[in-house]
């Protein structure tokens, strides 16, 4: 059976360590029409297809780590959170400190007032953001899918402990070591690859995933090929398939390149 679709987490995977894409990727997607690319990831969709300009009418993105899904620049799939459960989410927030909250929505994403490195950093990932002195109005005006945490002092991994009893409809989940991404428990990479799948009728036996990160863990259980980077964190290389090189070693196009050679 072969692979009709291929799935692509961006930071640590794709990507190398100075934000580049492999130089023969796009090529690649230009020579496999038969295989629908994803780009899924815990950027914003503005910011994703801006990297793949000349092929990004034949790609779909998996954006705000599944809370959208963005097809030929329309949403095809979404998944809202609820207007309170935003609020006592920013509420929480509020109270600890080093923690930077953005909302993330379908027209931009929205955060309040920051400095200059914490901007920067933002910057990176959400190309369409808006400052407010309100980030509470902000929210009740747009579709809001995840409410993403910059953490101060790359301690993301242990501030997770402040959101463990989040519970109810919400989840939290680690994506780097800088940010922490809270969203509906049903919204995740893997809900969004399954709704791919169902539209175009794709098997998990006909899928590849690739990642590095625990944002990534569904998305490689809902694909037969799943494959974590070797920089990738100890517990997903627990559950993936296979182990690529790293991303600074080119280790998706040499995995590509390996089907191409079958």
């Amino acid at each position: 059976m072969g692979i009709k679709l291929a799935a692509f987490d961006m930071d640590g995977t794709l990507l190398d360590s100075n934000k580049k894409l492999p130089p023969d990727f796009i090529g690649w997607v230009g020579r496999h029409p038969e295989i629908k690319p994803v780009i899924a990831s815990g950027r914003q969709y503005y910011t994703l297809v801006r990297d793949f300009l000349p092929v990004k009418d034949s790609m779909v993105f998996v954006a705000e780590n599944g809370g959208f899904v963005f097809e030929r620049e329309k949403v095809i799939y979404s998944n809202e959170m609820q207007k309170e459960d935003i609020i006592s989410c920013l509420n929480l927030i509020n109270r600890i400190k080093g923690m930077t909250p953005l909302i993330c929505g379908a027209e931009s994403a929205y955060m309040m007032n920051a400095g200059r490195k914490i901007l920067d950093e933002v910057k990176m990932y959400y190309t369409r953001l808006q400052q407010t002195e309100d980030l509470y109005a902000a929210a009740m005006q747009d579709c809001i899918v995840k409410i993403a945490i910059f953490v101060d002092g790359k301690a993301a991994e242990p501030a997770m402990e402040y959101f463990a009893g989040i519970g109810g409809n919400l989840a939290a989940v680690l994506s780097g070591d800088s940010w922490i991404d809270i969203s509906n428990r049903t919204a995740n990479k893997g809900a969004a690859i399954t709704a791919i799948q169902k539209k175009y009728g794709i098997a998990r036996e006909e899928s590849m995933a690739f990642g590095d990160y625990l944002n990534d863990a569904q998305m490689l259980q809902c694909c037969e090929e799943s494959y974590c980077m070797e920089n990738g964190h100890p517990d997903l290389k627990k559950l993936a398939k296979h182990i690529a090189a790293s991303n600074d070693d080119n280790g998706v196009m040499d995995v590509l390149r390996q089907f191409d050679e079958k």
